[in-house]
């Protein structure tokens, strides 16, 4: 008898959120779906919780986006870390740049560096910057340096070292000598090698704070769950669990790189290739500008460090469905950055005592309360009404409930607005031709109330909305990100050959990487080169052809409006990112739509209710997204609820399902004017 053909393990792609931790995986052709609470204090228990509702079989693999890293650097929980540097840099992280956000405020408080003064160390070696090795440290020197630190119990040890990214002979002879020292090393070279020695070694310190705490949590997870286990990583694509757990710095946006991953993928069924993402979540909102590909940037700042890995271009806010409201001492109202998270909670889920979003929208009939989570969870609306008016009575406000409600959307919807225009307008990029891609729990209540304040004449709400950040985890590629500083001046012509040879060196290493790793599969090579022009302090990172010069050129006259024809260029850092097609890919399809969700067998919903939208109450229909005909036009005022999201329309906006699965709102009046004025460039122009 011929054998049968194994079965293909199943791939279960899990977003660890603030709120809720989000499960997606395909079942017999179908995606399906499951949120659960997260544990905050044990992000792995809400994990089993999910895998044990799923029924995990025998041969199962684990696509993880976690928050782990960035949570550690928010709450400053992580390891204690010692710095290894040159003789004289040792203050280099104190110091940093001459930039300032607020110039002329004399209270200022910046932000404490993560490796205190008695644990920064400096050793005598030089390395000139063409990578000669100027000054050796000595074996009695590297002796010594041992001894201190053991003597100082460090759990990681960073080790930065000036211009190792030319030539790491001195950086590697350290770290030998520091094996005996017997904690993790985080080694610049490995991790960053470029220069700009401040951002390198923030980078790598950052690595150094969260080994320890990554390597506990991943490697508690891998004994627990008993999977094959993968990492979503902030550049948007997956590595492996030991990638992860040795450069933990690469995952510090693990989850929202999924999101804009699955909106992006999402937003291509629908023919959509320029969008804006709007993310949000539970106690965050993450945006993100996608113009035809996820772009990564290579400048990132978390928790005021800085950080040089590539991460997806994401801005983020603390404004989410769980963001705290209050009165500050002027009597102004504030909403975030403060957030209930998942316990207690907002009012409504049952444990919380503080308003929330989520709880001003149940007041406003936004959200329905039997309406949650397919009907699997009931809102409290009168615990809501009786907590919200005693919180108003004891801080003394005369506001009624639905005022304060909706001073809190609005509030909050400012936060957002601005947001959206960091990454669109203070970019060189204009709203009025993108689409808005909302998604997250709370994506949908507010979308359309932002796109009509910035002029976006659309909004989409995908598939999956409240776990589109697992959705985006599971059809991700692996990928590995590869640079090497060399800062090489040319005038009219690229040095073709010495670029082919780099590149060679750096996809040798991306095979012997994927190797290692018992990765099948073609590989892809992504090349591209950070330029600027001669004197500048910062760079532009364009594609690596054969029109290098013209395509910055162009770059430059968009993103700053002029450009330099005759002036001399810098090619400063030559970037690598190769890829193999992930392979949960195959099983999620491309063209067939995503389950939408569920509706709990004999959840009853109303057939309209009141609402309250732009300070009026109206009669809403209220819709199941389950049963929306696909290319039927319906009008607003409406909501639209499903299993994971709540969508809400205002009138005067019409809306449909298409064949990809996706809600697409038109924003009435904006289409039109777009249409008639010519697009908006033609509106710019005028």
């Amino acid at each position: 008898m011929p054998r049968r053909p194994p079965i293909p393990p199943l791939h279960i792609a899990i977003d660890t959120g603030g709120t809720f931790t989000d499960c997606v995986w395909v079942e017999r052709g179908q995606v399906r779906m499951l949120k659960v609470f997260s544990t905050p204090d044990d992000p792995s228990q809400a994990i089993v919780e999910a895998l044990r509702k799923i029924g995990q079989p025998d041969s199962t693999v684990l696509l993880h986006g976690t928050t782990v890293g960035t949570n550690t650097l928010l709450q400053r929980k992580g390891a204690r870390v010692a710095l290894v540097t040159t003789a004289g840099f040792e203050d280099a992280i104190e110091i940093g740049r001459q930039a300032r956000p607020k110039l002329y405020d004399f209270f200022f408080d910046r932000v404490e560096p993560l490796v205190a003064a008695e644990l920064r160390f400096g050793i005598n070696e030089r390395t000139a910057s063409d990578g000669e090795v100027l000054q050796a440290p000595s074996p009695q020197d590297l002796q010594s340096l041992s001894e201190r630190l053991q003597q100082k119990h460090p759990e990681a040890i960073a080790i930065s070292l000036l211009f190792s990214f030319a030539n790491p002979k001195t950086e590697n002879d350290v770290a030998q000598a520091l094996q005996k020292v017997g904690v993790p090393l985080s080694i610049s070279h490995q991790i960053l090698p470029e220069f700009r020695e401040y951002e390198r070694t923030s980078t790598v310190v950052v690595n150094a704070y969260l080994q320890p705490v990554m390597q506990r949590y991943l490697e508690n997870l891998d004994r627990t769950v008993k999977s094959r286990i993968f990492v979503m990583q902030s550049s948007g694509g997956i590595t492996a669990l030991g990638s992860a757990v040795r450069e933990p710095v690469r995952t510090v946006l693990s989850g929202p790189a999924g999101g804009v991953v699955g909106a992006a993928a999402m937003a291509r069924r629908s023919g959509c290739e320029r969008i804006i993402t709007f993310d949000m979540g539970g106690t965050s909102t993450d945006v993100a500008l996608v113009d035809g590909e996820a772009r990564a940037s290579n400048q990132a700042e978390i928790a005021g460090f800085p950080i040089g890995v590539p991460m997806l271009d994401i801005h983020t806010v603390g404004a989410g469905g769980g963001s705290i409201a209050r009165f500050d001492a002027g009597g102004a109202l504030r909403v975030g950055p403060e957030s209930a998270g998942a316990d207690p909670g907002p009012i409504c889920y049952g444990r919380g005592a503080q308003p929330t979003v989520t709880d001003a929208n149940l007041l406003l009939g936004r959200l329905q309360p039997r309406c949650f989570l397919g009907g699997d969870f009931t809102l409290d609306l009168a615990r809501t009404r009786r907590l919200a008016a005693e919180w108003l009575t004891r801080n003394g406000s005369k506001l009624t409930l639905e005022q304060f409600a909706a001073g809190i959307i609005r509030v909050v919807n400012s936060t957002m607005e601005k947001a959206i225009r960091v990454v669109s307008i203070e970019r060189g990029h204009d709203p009025r031709e993108f689409t808005l891609v909302a998604f997250g729990g709370a994506g949908g209540l507010h979308a359309c109330e932002l796109a009509e304040a910035l002029g976006i004449p659309r909004v989409m709400v995908p598939a999956l909305p409240g776990a589109l950040s697992a959705f985006g985890i599971l059809v991700s590629d692996v990928a590995k990100d590869y640079s090497r500083t060399v800062l090489w001046r040319v005038a009219e012509k690229i040095p073709v050959a010495a670029l082919e040879r780099e590149f060679m060196t750096l996809r040798r290493r991306a095979e012997r990487d994927f190797r290692s790793e018992k990765r099948r599969g073609a590989i892809r090579h992504q090349r591209s080169v950070d330029v600027r022009y001669q004197g500048q302090g910062y760079e532009l990172n364009v594609p690596c052809t054969r029109d290098l010069l013209r395509d910055f050129r162009r770059e430059h006259q968009r993103r700053y409006g002029y450009n330099y024809p005759a002036c001399e260029v810098e090619l400063v850092t030559l970037r690598l990112r190769a890829t193999i097609r992930g392979s949960a890919r195959s099983h999620v399809g491309t063209s067939a739509p995503a389950r939408p969700g569920r509706t709990k067998p004999g959840s009853v919903f109303p057939d309209r209710a009141p609402v309250s939208l732009s300070g009026k109450k109206l009669a809403a229909a209220i819709l199941s997204r389950d049963a929306l005909l696909i290319g039927k036009k319906y009008s607003g005022p409406a909501v639209v609820t499903e299993y994971s999201a709540t969508t809400v329309i205002p009138p005067g906006m019409s809306f449909h399902t298409d064949r990809g699965g996706n809600l697409i709102i038109e924003i009435g009046h904006l289409r039109e004017n777009h249409k008639a004025g010519g697009g908006a460039r033609k509106i710019l122009r005028d």
